[in-house]
């Protein structure tokens, strides 16, 4: 058996809109052991929550089409399960936190119910018991068992975020996929919520691939990083590869908008341009229309490689492949 809990290999998601083909996902390669967290790290519209959507099998269909690859979970291709074998898994061996908590709740069913409803359709107990380890959840989060019969418009943001993380958490998942869980919340309840997540983590051993903007919270969380453009994996590696020895253009480019504290430059260092649309990608890197490094690409065709410049630190470009 592979050391990977998760190996995603080729995946490959279209969606189709208005007659065109939206090619959100490109062929992308992925692995995760057990108890391993990997951040996926880019601008929206990358593919960043197509690829969590897909390894759950809730992506929406039409528009959306898995054109080919494979996600294989403990052994087993969920692309080859049946729509009934992929409901034990969904809440039970996968949970998925949202990215807005406000839409991930129903609004006509109490807190308490909504939690209670995933820990029964996953384990063979009683109400009573179901009720037991909803409120053993809530607590869990820091929200008191007096407000089960709560609605979620009687929580703030924050709170509402701790019930969707109860929620994923509820049966105890062996993969996490966490989609921007703390984008709508502010800096003090994101650092609350992180801390939560992370423990809660460790506890159960779980794996867990982070979906964010945020490089500040990619270092206090994660193992792993990929850097994800226009539906690719640009650069891969570990914590310390991608935040020590950045190499991708466009992973400089991130780093260089971020302020610091001990640069006394007065102005960030944005990348130029903006993502390419993803009906009409350019042929070759699809980075090279916004890269400062462009005249190997722009002279070939061919899309760049993923070329492994240390060991674990891999990089999809054509002047790395020059170089080396």
């Amino acid at each position: 058996m592979s050391e990977n809990y998760l190996s995603i290999r080729d995946l490959v998601v279209e969606y189709s809109s208005g007659g065109e083909i939206v090619q959100a996902v490109n062929g992308v390669d992925l692995d995760l052991k057990k108890g391993e967290t990997i951040g996926l790290v880019g601008e929206t519209g990358a593919g960043k929550s197509t690829i969590a959507k897909a390894i759950l099998r809730i992506l929406q269909s039409p528009p959306a089409t898995i054109k080919q690859g494979e996600i294989e979970l403990d052994g087993s291709n969920l692309l080859k399960l049946s729509e009934k074998e992929m409901q034990k898994i969904r809440g039970n061996k996968i949970a998925m936190i949202f990215q807005d908590p406000m839409t991930a709740l129903n609004p006509t069913m109490t807190v308490g119910e909504q939690i209670n409803e995933v820990v029964l359709q996953h384990n063979n107990i009683s109400r009573d018991e179901a009720a037991k380890r909803t409120i053993e959840m809530l607590e869990m989060v820091g929200i008191s068992s007096l407000r089960f019969n709560d609605y979620p418009h009687q929580f703030s943001g924050g709170m509402k975020q701790r019930v969707v993380i109860a929620m994923a958490l509820a049966c105890n998942p062996e993969l996490l996929l966490a989609d921007e869980p703390t984008t709508a919340l502010d800096v003090t309840i994101q650092a609350q919520v992180l801390e939560m997540i992370k423990a809660l983590k460790d506890k159960f051993n779980t794996s867990m691939i982070l979906i964010t903007h945020d490089l500040g919270v990619v270092a206090e969380t994660c193992d792993k990083v990929a850097v994800i453009y226009a539906g690719e994996i640009v650069e891969s590696g570990t914590k310390e590869h991608i935040f020590r020895n950045p190499l991708h253009p466009y992973t400089l480019g991130l780093f260089g908008s971020l302020p610091k504290l001990d640069d006394d430059s007065k102005r960030l260092s944005p990348i130029k341009g903006l993502p390419p649309d993803p009906t009409h990608l350019p042929e070759g890197c699809k980075f090279c229309p916004r890269c400062p490094m462009a005249e190997a690409c722009t002279k070939s065709k061919e899309s760049p490689e993923m070329v492994e410049v240390e060991a674990g630190h891999f990089v999809r470009c054509h002047e790395i492949r020059k170089e080396g």
